[in-house]
């Protein structure tokens, strides 16, 4: 069933890189999430009616915010789906973070409210729990129903690379565990006469909070701007390696405005002696093939390098191991010396990881340390780009 709705309903179901099948995927998981959901909730709604209980009415209500979430991813992925425009050049699939944020929202307000019931109840010692053979078996259904659900909305996200449907699909698993457990609370009342009802509920709230906010830390980091995926950059550098004129590369940052839509850029070294537009052609044709075998945007900036001059290629080879002294994992790039009468500069950018805990001026001053130890009139003009 999980992989028949796509092959059934969507055109070009394999077809996931296009925008419009995307939003297909988005529309059959939000139609799916929304049937299930309302049919779950008014089945749990009578069985918490019928037996007085806190848990299932909460479980019910839980059900009802997750159709109300699938309407949330619904209306996302239309929005997704839309074309750049003047106002909004890189498109509009970010709007499934902002979706996914709003979900959580939405769990962490029910998960209050089963909070605040659960906590009534038991201050109050008001235990009236009815047993009945019907919530069992909607309980039992409900479970079922959650996990299939749950691997639904994970195939399709892994499918399309969706944040909305993962988190729809740990909203999903959740719900399962906490309808299991209503329905062990109501075993145990029906066979050791044991009310445990308000406790379960208030397990199934704190249950729900972790979930709320695990997807909202995810969705956050997506919005903020999270680090590049290590297999994406390792990609990048294997097409990269494979054009010898290319000497090195640095700088490269990966921005990404949502599912589909992301961006590159980076500093690539080449001879100063080649020919230019040779060079250039080169440029061309890696930032062609990082698009058409990655789907990335991807901006190329050519920095020719002296390395002809065997001063230079020596002093960046000896600056290059006198950093390392700092840290292992710093290294040097756009290095070029300015000769004087007096005193001789080295300019050069370092590439320093985030871990290491010094400031810009402390790196700087430690870096110049290091090369007026070697030579006294050689002074060094750096640069520190985080790594």
């Amino acid at each position: 069933m999980t992989d028949l709705l796509p092959r059934l309903f969507i055109r070009d179901h394999k077809n996931t890189g296009d925008p419009k099948v995307r939003a297909a995927y988005g529309t059959l998981s939000g139609i799916v999430g929304i049937i299930v959901n309302l049919m779950l909730f008014a089945g749990k709604f009578i069985a918490g009616t019928v037996s007085g209980s806190i848990a299932v009415s909460a479980d019910a209500f839980n059900n009802l915010s997750d159709a109300g979430s699938s309407i949330v991813s619904l209306v996302s992925f239309r929005i997704a789906a839309k074309p750049a425009d003047r106002d909004h050049p890189f498109g509009h699939a970010r709007i499934e973070y902002i979706a996914s944020m709003i979900v959580s929202f939405l769990i962490l307000l029910v998960g209050f409210e089963i909070v605040s019931d659960s906590v009534k109840k038991i201050i109050s010692h008001e235990f009236t729990l009815v047993f009945s053979y019907l919530t069992v078996v909607i309980l039992g259904v409900s479970v079922l129903a959650k996990l299939w659900l749950a691997l639904f909305n994970y195939r399709l996200g892994k499918k399309i690379g969706s944040d909305v449907m993962r988190a729809t699909a740990v909203d999903s698993l959740s719900d399962t565990v906490s309808t299991f457990a209503v329905l062990v609370s109501t075993l145990i009342f029906r066979f050791f006469d044991v009310d445990i009802d308000a406790w379960v509920g208030l397990a199934v709230a704190l249950f729900i909070f972790w979930a709320g906010i695990r997807i909202l830390r995810e969705t956050q980091n997506s919005l903020l701007g999270e680090a590049p995926v290590k297999e994406v950059t390792d990609a990048i550098a294997a097409i990269v390696s494979g054009y010898p004129a290319i000497l090195g590369i640095h700088d490269m940052m990966i921005h990404s405005y949502g599912p589909g839509h992301t961006f590159a850029s980076f500093h690539a070294e080449v001879d100063g002696a080649d020919d230019v537009f040779e060079s250039h052609d080169v440029i061309d044709e890696v930032e062609r093939r990082i698009w058409e075998e990655l789907s990335i945007v991807c901006t190329v900036h050519m920095d020719p390098i002296n390395t002809d001059d065997a001063l230079t290629t020596e002093l960046r080879e000896e600056t290059a191991e006198l950093v390392k002294e700092i840290d292992e994992r710093i290294t040097v790039h756009d290095f070029r010396i300015v000769t004087g009468v007096t005193h001789t500069n080295l300019i050069f950018d370092v590439a320093v990881p985030f871990e290491l805990k010094m400031s810009v001026p402390e790196i700087k001053d430690a870096v110049a340390k290091k090369i007026r130890e070697r030579h006294e009139n050689y002074y060094a003009v750096v640069t520190v780009d985080r790594n």
